[in-house]
């Protein structure tokens, strides 16, 4: 089944080319990016299916020791972010085509360089691979943030390039460190070694740093809500269910393995959690405009996923684990309620919008359903992974970030209501002007149903968490004890 790790890069590659061949025919554009976000999906699905039980599987390239060829790996954590980014790249791509996004020739072909970044970093075992992919789906961002060049993105991509050119030359400084120190970069190879080499543990901390202003954590987290609101409705959703996952996954990856049970950075992973949490709803708080408010719960909600990782334990990544998947599906869909608001009404502010819910119910009822979770309201997926979370953190008596997390909850709860009643209940100003033309009833109808089909994943997750947190635990199991994962790579 080794084709089955190499599709998920070799595919969006691909259609990058055919893409780029087909400029100028929009049809052809979609039905090739759909497509391939669509095999992959399949491809996968497939991946979790093998390795349900706890398989790992790998295949090297070129014939090399381990510490020098390229190695692409899944195990059931590998798999798992696949499915869901593969889902969130199909539902971006076919929002993007509903609201003409897709005018600008290469919004595709950058799409599926991103989509190739974002699974290559998945499935490799090499750490300089590692910031090699991250970085391929970086340059793809950059670009997909300026495109139509207004002043706003402009500015914006400024801020947003030059935090994360920062971070990466931190990054490689740390894979460079880590190589001198260890003589190696490969994952399997490293496993453990920060408790036993202080050198390899200032290296893994260092890469950790940069990771987490990839992630946007606090207090390096000013960039994230100034850069994503500027791009187009399809592309901060894409980047939402994407890019700032993509450095958390990393972090739990370079955690779990070079760190392998190290305790020393857990009370600063629980204080950083802790603030994120808390600095990111309270800056959602003071937002007036929807997207702005979504992208400071993006990372307040991050904070959760490093608390998973401060805490630890199978109980610990099993939560973030289930709490990372979940939350993709209901981050994005918010976003893609937004974009689809902005279509119809020809603005996201609060204050010039009202009563969309008598005119538009199943839009209003899928940003419900996806904000309440997002909240961590029950029966909904949000709700059943903080609970999972407040009952890892009690269990290893960390009642401080537990209460930060019941607080931030709270909060966000209030902002989400906060959109609600200006968006969606009362009435809308007399004096407004729409500044867009209202959408056909067939272009209404496809701009609404990505919104709506996230909304629904989100709820079945709810309603079926049993299979998820299995999954999940069993991803967590091989993050806690990699012995699988070593054997495999190093095959």
């Amino acid at each position: 089944m080794s084709w089955l790790l190499v599709l998920p890069i070799a595919l969006p590659l691909a259609a990058t080319a055919a893409t780029i061949v087909a400029r100028g025919r929009r049809r052809a554009q979609r039905l090739v990016s759909v497509g391939c976000a669509l095999v992959v999906l399949a491809g996968a699905v497939a991946l979790v299916w093998a390795t349900r039980d706890g398989e790992v599987l790998a295949t090297g390239m070129g014939g090399w020791p381990a510490r020098f060829r390229i190695t692409l790996v899944a195990d059931p954590f590998t798999a798992l972010m696949l499915t869901v980014s593969a889902l969130m790249v199909t539902v971006c791509a076919l929002f993007a085509a509903a609201r003409e996004e897709d005018e600008e020739p290469y919004l595709h072909p950058l799409v599926q360089v991103l989509f190739a970044g974002a699974c290559g970093a998945y499935l490799t075992a090499d750490i300089f691979d590692l910031f090699v992919f991250i970085e391929v789906a970086l340059i793809a961002s950059y670009v997909l943030l300026t495109l139509g060049g207004s002043l706003r993105r402009l500015r914006a991509g400024a801020v947003y390039v030059a935090t994360n050119l920062l971070a990466s030359t931190a990054f490689l400084a740390g894979v460079a460190l880590l190589y001198g120190t260890a003589g190696t970069v490969n994952f399997a190879e490293l496993a453990g070694r920060a408790r036993t080499s202080g050198e390899v543990a200032v290296a893994g901390t260092f890469i950790l740093a940069a990771l987490a202003v990839k992630g946007g954590l606090v207090p390096v987290h000013g960039w994230l809500p100034r850069s994503y609101p500027a791009a187009s409705p399809a592309v901060t959703a894409l980047f939402s269910g994407l890019l700032t996952k993509m450095g958390v996954y990393a972090m739990f990856r370079v955690y779990c393995t070079v760190f392998q049970g190290e305790t020393t950075l857990r009370t600063p992973l629980l204080l950083v959690a802790s603030l994120t949490m808390l600095l990111g709803v309270l800056g959602a708080v003071g937002r007036e405009r929807m997207r702005d408010i979504l992208s400071f719960h993006m990372v307040s909600q991050v904070g959760y996923l490093v608390m998973a990782l401060g805490i630890s334990g199978i109980a610990g990544l099993s939560a973030g684990i289930f709490f990372m998947l979940q939350y993709i599906v209901v981050k994005t869909s918010l976003f893609l309620c937004s974009g689809a608001i902005e279509t119809f009404e020809g603005t996201g502010a609060l204050s010039e919008l009202g009563a969309v819910a008598r005119r538009r119910p199943v839009l209003a009822v899928a940003f419900g359903v996806s904000a309440f979770s997002l909240a961590g309201v029950p029966p909904l997926s949000g709700f059943f992974a903080k609970l999972a979370l407040l009952q890892a953190a009690f269990g290893a008596d960390d009642y401080a970030v537990a209460g930060v997390a019941v607080g931030v909850s709270f909060l966000t709860l209030f902002s989400m209501v906060k959109i609600w009643n200006g968006v969606f209940w009362g009435d809308p100003p007399a004096e407004r002007q729409r500044t867009t033309a209202a959408p056909t009833r067939g272009r209404a109808a496809a701009v609404v149903a990505p919104a709506v089909a996230l909304a629904a994943v989100g709820a079945a997750v709810g309603l079926g968490a049993e299979l998820l947190w299995t999954l999940s635990a069993q991803a967590a199991a091989l993050l806690v004890d990699p012995a699988a994962y070593i054997e495999a790579v190093l095959r």
